[in-house]
């Protein structure tokens, strides 16, 4: 029997580039030293129309009902619907946001009941998937529900750089009355507890950023860093944590001074995302925090306009298999168990060489 972890993957919307990236990324065998890879969907419906190059070993997979019947070491796919989606790629329709639900909610399934050890989502789109069962604005939403955790947290990470936030998918004029002292306290003891025991930090240093623009100003421009911000970061350095700021969001970005921390809390959403992304848009990985299960997906969305020509990028989503196999095993020697991964992921940079073997050939 394998040791290594089994990875669900949930396909995504069939009409956005999940199917693709998922596809790429499983295409060299050598990934099977790592993990043993379990998508949610029927793989002749993923990925038959894809070009097939004629040089490399053909991706096949064990079709099966039930991930308690997967063979180890081996691509399998478990089957979640049994009719055939006629689907035009780019056009997100209702039958094609009910596989995503529904591959998420059979790979969360397993998940909780131990037939999987971690969990990569492909992208969906937050609005055609919703359901009368399914109300959440997005995975991590759903899976911090689903596993029953009071409260979660979405960290970006890359090789150089982790992005936490401490509000999500919220509108932006919500987000003053949502920023508590109760609520930014549980956040930043998640992105310790997370850093340490996922990442292997045993002293993590960490960055809060300001609200408003530059950190308020010393009240000029915003009350919020005197009155729930700095209060936080005071109780937290007192009980022995590296926590420091609030620092002004632009500068503290633009000047590079995030290397000097292990992570940064950005406030809201787009104040961590978009200079996340602009710094480490084609590795970075989206981690869920705060959850008894390993998850993972790329930093990316559904990305309709690319989908069909076979020009999209696997970067993002390949990093998110290799860190995944990375936490579950940090998370396993924290714990005291013998890791199911091997040995340390390969490195970004000899991933990006090694595993793209037969794709660049697709894509001229």
């Amino acid at each position: 029997m394998s040791t290594l972890p089994r990875l669900g993957i949930s396909v995504g919307d069939l009409a956005g580039i999940g199917p693709e990236i998922i596809y790429k990324t499983l295409l060299d065998s050598r990934l099977l030293k790592y993990c043993t890879p379990v998508v949610y969907g029927t793989a002749t419906v993923l990925f038959d129309d894809f070009p097939a190059d004629q040089q490399a070993t053909p991706l096949t997979f064990r079709q099966v009902r039930s991930a308690a019947d997967i063979d180890p070491g081996k691509p399998n796919a478990v089957t979640c619907w049994d009719e055939d989606y006629t689907l035009t790629p780019g056009q997100p329709t209702a039958a094609s946001g009910r596989a995503a639900r529904e591959s998420l909610l059979a790979a969360a399934r397993d998940l909780k009941a131990g037939l999987l050890d971690g969990l990569v989502t492909a992208p969906i789109s937050k609005e055609n998937t919703q359901s009368d069962e399914f109300r959440y604005p997005g995975h991590t939403e759903f899976l911090t529900s689903f596993f029953d955790a009071p409260e979660s947290l979405m960290l970006l990470a890359s090789e150089d750089l982790r992005v936490a936030t401490a509000t999500g998918h919220i509108a932006l004029k919500d987000v003053p009355a949502r920023l508590t002292k109760e609520l930014l306290t549980t956040k930043l003891r998640i992105l310790l507890k997370s850093l340490k025991n996922d990442f292997g930090i045993d002293k993590p240093r960490v960055a809060v950023l300001g609200l408003n623009p530059h950190a308020g100003e010393n009240g000029l421009l915003g009350s919020e860093e005197a009155e729930v911000v700095t209060p936080v970061i005071e109780q937290l350095l007192s009980e022995g944590h590296l926590v420091f700021g609030p620092f002004p969001a632009d500068g503290y970005f633009g000047t590079g001074q995030f290397r000097s921390f292990d992570a940064t809390l950005a406030l809201y959403h787009d104040q961590g995302l978009i200079p996340f992304k602009t710094i480490a848009f084609e590795r970075g990985v989206n981690f869920t925090a705060g959850l008894s299960v390993i998850r993972t997906s790329p930093d990316h969305g559904t990305a309709y306009g690319l989908a069909g020509q076979f020009k999209a990028d696997e970067t993002s989503f390949r990093e998110a298999v290799y860190m995944a196999c990375d936490l579950i095993r940090q998370r396993q020697k924290y714990a005291g168990l013998k890791p199911l991964v091997p040995g340390p992921a390969p490195e970004a940079a000899a991933r990006s060489k090694v595993f793209r073997f037969g794709i660049d050939s697709f894509q001229k």
